[in-house]
């Protein structure tokens, strides 16, 4: 058939039809739209033949239609509601209008109006083409070509809206239930392989999902109210959940032929047990009434569908192949993409999850909350972090940055950036040196490669804060009262840039007060500019401040929720980070300090100095503990030192003891033999402590430990 003579009705599948619930989530049922009369004519449209031929000649009549002359009936008056009518013809035409064209052989001829359509019912309920008869409410078969163009159309349209697996799948199950079949089975491969991985195993089918008619449905199209549960159907026991397909069988045979075929061919009907098992095989209906569809994808047979429909509606016909194969191999490829959008989003989110601390650490003197959005779904991963790095004499720095971008790339730089900044801050440099360092390593990584940061330090004792800045949104501080400031800090230069200096401030951090850190996502969008989104911002901190009165400083995590609360619909551009800091600080009255010569005296100096403040405290049954470990550091630590040896304990939840000197090397712990004289210092330490470490100074090392106290 010549298919650019054909004339389709402008019909959409997918539109609602008539009598059809607009609510239904399958689709609507291919049913006849309402009879087109030609304007001011009380007259149906004439019929338009489907062949591709020339139009008889005048006065012949076309093969396969019935003359006017024959039934006496005009031959305006045929089936109003063909898809294939034309406007305009009718009687009273002119010479120019358009003569139906002969019908093909098989595509039977639309019937005349008050008669019931070829491959509907009759008002007796038969079917005209079968002679079978038809159930009120079920699905009318698709007889005619273009129906079949419109549902496939109309399907694989709606299994390409899916993104993931399991919307493709469904998007399979609800196209072709209840307009195509019946029932629908999707067995899908157990694992499913991804992109040119060569699966290893043998063959299992899993049964991804099952799709059923639910309900009885009404002469008008629409679902009758359920009082009771719906009678079982056979096809309800279709089905078995794994299915190992063995090597040689019928099934692997029918699964490598990857057409579609009918069960009641001997190949499907041997598949049939064991795909479905003994019993679901059974229940499947004889004849034409079963199509098992192959799943390939790209490079291989990935599952497998069963169409299935009742015994009292009409069977498929040779063509609904053809309809069975475009549906697997649409969702065959749909579902191989989606597979591999899959393992993309899941690289994307360890990729993000591993770049971004797991838990904050629990620093002395201060609480820590943090949030992180990606900029969009699609876009997991972006360029945006956080961190709060420990540092010696219990300070905390935290850093906060964005690499230009939401991209693998800018989370690969970040990552990059986020481990140097981790090394330097551990070196314990200035935070202007930190940005410094930065700033090189950002060009060693290549050219254009932008991030801005800042990296502050928090010191409990001192209660004050260190902080550089390189292009980064200034910090806001929230203090106790409820009053919100954006922090003076000099803006600097983006690190990448080159050749800049990066300048340092001190600052108050009084206890009570909170620092929020950021990313210009939160602040920055399409609809506000920067210095307006961080007014709002410093505004709603005040306000949530107001909450809780002015003794009483707002909830970590809920200050992050609201925070995250200011933003709109439209206010997503970028992705965001967000660090909260709690400054609890330490007393003055939880801190001594003292400093020893390197002398011999000095361990003895150190238990004494020890035992006192563990009185003043009401600790005196940490002593023994205390003054042997303090013994056991101070001793290592003269031995070495040139310089005038430190020892500082601090009184929070848990007692800390830390001791300085001027020697880089850092102790390491080992196991001393039976002959060796010294080397268990550590040992003890590592045995009676909670926790213990050594950090490397820019000026030598620090050795401390930690207790547990009431």
């Amino acid at each position: 058939m010549d298919s650019t003579r054909v004339t389709e009705q402008p019909t959409s599948f997918e539109r609602p039809q008539p009598g059809v619930d607009p609510a239904d989530p399958r689709g609507a049922l291919l049913r006849t739209p309402a009879p087109a009369r030609a304007p001011g004519t009380g007259a149906a449209l004439p019929v338009q033949g489907r062949s591709g031929g020339e139009p008889p000649a005048s006065g012949a009549t076309p093969p396969g239609t019935v003359a006017p002359g024959g039934t006496g009936q005009d031959p305006a008056a045929v089936d109003p509601g063909s898809e294939h009518s034309q406007p305009g013809a009718g009687q009273g035409a002119g010479p120019d209008a358009h003569r139906p064209r002969p019908a093909p052989e098989g595509i039977p001829v639309q019937p005349a109006a008050g008669q019931g359509r070829a491959g509907h019912a009759a008002p007796d309920g038969t079917e005209r083409r079968s002679g079978q008869v038809t159930q009120p409410g079920r699905p009318t078969p698709m007889r005619r070509d273009g129906d079949r163009l419109r549902f496939v159309g109309a399907a694989t349209r709606r299994i390409a809206r899916g993104i993931d697996l399991d919307e493709i799948v469904m998007g399979l199950c609800r196209a072709t239930v209840p307009t195509f079949s019946d029932a629908i089975l999707v067995y899908l491969r157990d694992p499913l392989p991804v992109g040119d991985e060569r699966p290893t195993g043998p063959l299992v089918l899993r049964l991804r999902r099952t799709d059923r008619i639910p309900a009885e449905r009404d002469t008008e199209g629409g679902f009758l109210p359920v009082a009771a549960p719906p009678e079982p159907s056979e096809l309800d026991s279709v089905g078995e959940e794994l299915c190992t397909v063995r090597p040689g069988s019928a099934l692997a045979e029918v699964l490598r032929g990857v057409r579609p075929v009918f069960t009641d061919a001997p190949a499907a009907r041997a598949a049939l047990p064991e795909l479905l098992g003994e019993d679901g095989a059974s229940v499947v209906p004889d004849g034409q009434r079963a199509i098992l569809a192959p799943l390939r994808g790209r490079r291989r047979v990935i599952g497998a569908a069963l169409f299935l429909r009742r015994p009292e509606r009409l069977p498929f016909e040779a063509d609904d192949l053809l309809v069975a194969a475009q549906l697997a191999t649409h969702s065959a490829l749909g579902i191989d993409k989606a597979v591999l959008y899959g393992r993309e989003a899941y690289i994307a989110d360890e990729l993000q999850r591993t770049m971004l601390p797991e838990t904050l650490p629990r620093c002395t003197g201060v609480r820590l909350a943090s949030r992180y959005l990606p900029a969009a779904e699609t876009a997991r991963v972006g360029g945006d972090w956080y961190d709060a790095i420990p540092l010696p004499g219990s300070r905390v720095a935290l850093v906060v940055g964005d690499v230009m971008g939401h991209s693998m790339t800018s989370a690969a730089i970040m990552g990059q950036l986020r481990t140097t900044a981790q090394t330097l801050a551990g070196l314990d440099l200035p935070p202007q040196e930190v940005l410094h360092h930065l700033d090189e390593q950002a060009q060693r990584l290549g050219v254009d490669r932008m991030a801005t940061c800042l990296y502050a330090v928090y010191d409990p004792v001192s209660h004050r804060i260190t902080i550089a800045n390189a292009g980064h949104p200034p910090p806001i501080l929230l203090e106790l009262g409820g009053r919100a400031e954006v922090l003076r800090v000099p803006a600097g230069a983006p690190i990448g840039v080159g050749g800049v200096d990066f300048e340092a401030v001190e600052l108050d951090a009084p206890a009570g007060a909170t620092l929020l850190l950021y990313t210009d996502g939160l602040v920055e969008s399409r609809l506000r500019d920067v210095w307006t989104g961080i007014e709002q911002l410093r505004e709603k901190l005040a306000a949530t401040a107001q909450l809780t009165g002015p003794d009483h400083p707002p909830p970590l995590e809920a200050l992050c929720d609201e925070v995250l609360d200011m933003l709109g619909p439209g206010d997503r551009d970028d992705d965001i980070a967000l660090l909260a800091a709690r400054f609890d600080g330490i007393a003055p009255n939880d801190v001594a300090y003292w400093f020893l010569e390197p002398e011999d005296a000095a361990p003895g100096r150190a238990r004494r100095l020890a035992r006192r403040a563990l009185t003043r405290w009401g600790l005196e049954e940490l002593s023994d503990s205390v003054e042997l470990l303090v013994s056991e550091v101070v001793t290592n630590a003269v031995r070495y030192a040139t310089r005038p040896v430190t020892l500082r304990l601090l009184r929070t939840d848990v007692l800390r003891c830390e001791v300085g000197d001027d020697v880089p090397q850092l102790p390491r712990l080992r196991q001393a033999r039976a002959t060796d004289e010294g080397g268990r210092g550590l040992y003890l330490v590592n045995r009676l402590a909670r926790r213990w470490g050594a950090t490397r100074l820019s000026t030598g090392k620090v050795v401390w430990f930690e207790l547990n106290h009431g």
